[in-house]
């Protein structure tokens, strides 16, 4: 199965994550974790375990990223981290019960759901860690096949290039969300941008996309479009004659600069190297039994025919 088929499962201890923002100033965003992770795949499943009572400011955001919010009581009347054992029940439940499922993200540092990391690699799956960076567990971070920090998300927009101000606002937005796809896929390593690939992601990232709200017929003309703008450079695929997106943003802009270099093209000289020279024949000398030769058929120069005497004495009597 591709990484683009992928299907997700998405767990947040969200008592690890409050413990990392404490002392921070800025709140933990949860829309930043899933438009990180809508990157990899569909997200089929979100849940997300604490004490709300303790956390009542976060339930609004979470609820509008319809995440299920599991109600775990304080650790004082269970004697237990209630929060981690149900989320590892969860976890194993889903792995055992729905096939489709094929990768499980873990919002947590918590070194203590190794076990549960490892467990679900040897059941095929593919796991991914996400925490803050001062509190994960190295433990954790490394026994995950992919581990993304906080703190990283949101970053690597330099590629984005400036969209002109005057289109309207329509066609802006439609080029922002196409150039923010095409970053999610070159983040997750895609050689080859098909057009079919592209336009899957961006209705990943919004699902109320439509081209035809922008004022186009078909994708391709959004490309097309996109192209004239100067922000992508696409290019046919000789069997599908489909588009593929060769460079975007900063890409084509360097290019555009750039000068193509002139190429230099140097005269090699021949040293001691003579043209071939062609014998010409020598003409053949006349025997002496041949008459007089013709001027035709003299091989040297001609010489002007003398004047003779009578000649001059006949112009001089006239």
């Amino acid at each position: 199965m591709t990484d683009g088929e992928r299907s997700l499962a998405i767990f947040v201890d969200f008592e690890n994550l409050a413990l990392g923002f404490q002392g921070r100033r800025d709140r933990f965003d949860i829309t930043r974790v899933l438009e990180r992770l809508v990157e990899k795949g569909k997200i089929v499943a979100k849940k997300a375990y604490a004490d709300w009572s303790r956390f009542g400011m976060y339930t609004a955001p979470l609820h509008e990223a319809a995440i299920e919010l599991v109600e775990i009581p304080r650790r004082a009347q269970s004697g237990k981290n209630s929060a981690d054992i149900r989320l590892c029940v969860d976890a194993m439940d889903l792995a055992y019960s729905k096939e489709h499922i094929n990768t499980f993200v873990i919002v947590s540092g918590d070194s203590d759901f190794s076990p549960l990391v490892s467990k679900l690699k040897e059941l095929g799956k593919h796991v991914i860690g996400l925490g803050m960076q001062e509190s994960t567990s190295e433990l954790l971070r490394d026994n995950c096949d992919e581990f993304i920090y906080y703190e990283d998300l949101g970053h690597g927009q330099a590629m984005t290039p400036h969209i002109n101000p005057q289109l309207p606002e329509t066609k802006r937005k439609a080029f922002a969300l196409l150039m923010e796809s095409l970053l999610a896929l070159r983040r997750e390593n895609k050689e080859v941008l098909w057009s079919s690939m592209i336009k899957d992601t961006m209705k990943r990232k919004k699902p109320s996309f439509n081209e035809a709200y922008h004022g186009y017929r078909t994708f391709s003309e959004l490309l097309e479009d996109a192209q004239r703008e100067g922000l992508v450079e696409l290019d046919t695929d000789k069997r599908s004659r489909t588009y593929v997106v060769t460079r975007f943003g900063s890409e084509v802009a360097s290019s555009v600069t750039t000068p193509p270099k002139k190429k230099i093209v140097r005269r090699r000289r021949s040293f001691g190297r003579h043209r071939p020279q062609i014998a010409v024949p020598a003409a053949n000398p006349p025997s002496p039994g041949d008459g007089p030769r013709s001027d035709g058929e003299d091989g040297g120069a001609r010489t002007a025919p003398e004047r003779s005497d009578s000649a001059g004495e006949s112009s001089e009597a006239i």
